[in-house]
C-alpha cells in the first residue's frame, strides 16, 4: 500500500482519537476491501470508535480518491493477536508472548515464538525456551502477539 494512503488513514484515525495499527488493501477477483485496524491508548476499542473512524475515513477517501474503483471499507480493532509492525510496537509489548516470521532461515527456522525481552534500535529480542535470541527488525516479515489463556 502506498505511503500517502497510509499516512492519510493514520491522520484520519488520529482526528477521532485513535491510532492506526495496520491497513491492508485486499483484492479478490473484482472485489477490493480496505481493512483498517485501530487502537486507543487504553487498548479498549469500541464499536463507536470503529464507526467514528469509518465515517472520518469515508469522507477523506471520497475527497482524496486514493483508491481507483469501488471498494469496501472495514474498520476494526487488531484483536488479541495484534500485529507488531514498528519498533515502538515491540517496545510497548515487552514481556508479552509473540510470534515472528523471518524473511530467511535463522538457525534452520523461519518462525519463532517467545517472550519479547528487548526492542533496541533495529533489533528485537525474544526469549525462546530460556535462550535469548536477537533478530534484526529488517529481517522480520511478520510478527504478532500470541494470546495467553
Amino acid at each position: 500500500m502506498e505511503e500517502r494512503l497510509l499516512e492519510g488513514i493514520a491522520e484520519q484515525a488520529a482526528a477521532v482519537g485513535c491510532a492506526l495499527v495496520d491497513a491492508r488493501l485486499l483484492r479478490v477477483g473484482r472485489s477490493v476491501t480496505l481493512q483498517v485496524f485501530i487502537e486507543k491508548d487504553d487498548g479498549a476499542v469500541t464499536i463507536e470508535d470503529c464507526a467514528a473512524v469509518s465515517r472520518q475515513l469515508s469522507v477523506w477517501l471520497d475527497v482524496e480518491n486514493p483508491i481507483a474503483g469501488a471498494y469496501r471499507l472495514e474498520v476494526s480493532s487488531p484483536g488479541l493477536d495484534r500485529p507488531l509492525k514498528r519498533e515502538a510496537d515491540f517496545q510497548r509489548f515487552l514481556g508479552a508472548l509473540a510470534e515472528i516470521e523471518l524473511r530467511a532461515l535463522h538457525e534452520g527456522r523461519r518462525r519463532w515464538r517467545g517472550r519479547l525481552v528487548a526492542a533496541a534500535p533495529g533489533t528485537v529480542g525474544l526469549e525462546v525456551d530460556g535462550i535469548h535470541r536477537e533478530f534484526p527488525l529488517a529481517e522480520i516479515l511478520k510478527a504478532k502477539l500470541v494470546p495467553e489463556w
